[in-house]
């Protein structure tokens, strides 16, 4: 079970922080969360509502923010759950076009998590978090929501090997934010 502080979670303003005082876990998350949403609302306004260009500015940000999380040794829970809300209230989409976008979103932070060798449980558990955190603004019932980016993410697991691949699959059987998520079974080889 993962257990979040009551620092911030995606779902509102993130307040407090002393001047002066080393950034915690809720500024490291409010922050990234404006960063991609910013980045990909410039982007969608550039190049317009354009579903692959979309998804190609998202994958440009959220490979950066990805590898910033991964090198800094930053909570990839919360460093995922941010990505995704990002995109969300970056790309304003709704229902199956969030859904799509947010599966994409999914199979590049593992993929590029496990390239860097950064944590693949931890990211998927928040890419979930973040799924159920934005699921209600994209017009998505949780469940629904969850289980599309679990898909996104076993989908970039299985892109990386089968090692990464059990990793992802064996954090997502628990219940994540109160919700259990719906995983297709694995392909047998």
């Amino acid at each position: 079970m993962i257990e979040e502080k009551k620092i911030g979670n995606g779902d509102g303003p993130i307040e407090g922080g002393l001047e002066g005082a080393a950034p915690g876990p809720g500024d490291l998350f409010a922050k990234t969360v404006k960063s991609i949403a910013e980045g990909i609302g410039r982007s969608v306004k550039e190049t317009g509502q354009d579903a692959a260009r979309v998804l190609e500015a998202v994958a440009q940000i959220v490979q950066g923010s990805v590898r910033e999380a991964t090198k800094a040794g930053s909570n990839l829970v919360l460093g995922a759950k941010a990505i995704v809300v990002g995109v969300l209230r970056g790309t304003g989409e709704k229902e199956e076009a969030a859904l799509k976008t947010l599966s994409q979103t999914a199979r590049t932070v593992i993929r590029i998590t496990a390239q860097l060798g950064g944590d693949l449980a931890a990211s998927a558990k928040g890419l979930v978090l973040g799924a159920i955190a934005g699921a209600k603004d994209a017009g998505v019932d949780r469940a629904k929501m969850a289980s599309s980016v679990a898909q996104g993410a076993l989908e970039g697991a299985d892109e990386v090997g089968s090692a990464a691949s059990e990793k992802v699959r064996e954090a997502l059987k628990e219940t994540i934010g109160g919700v259990k998520v719906a995983l297709p079974e694995p392909v047998k080889r």
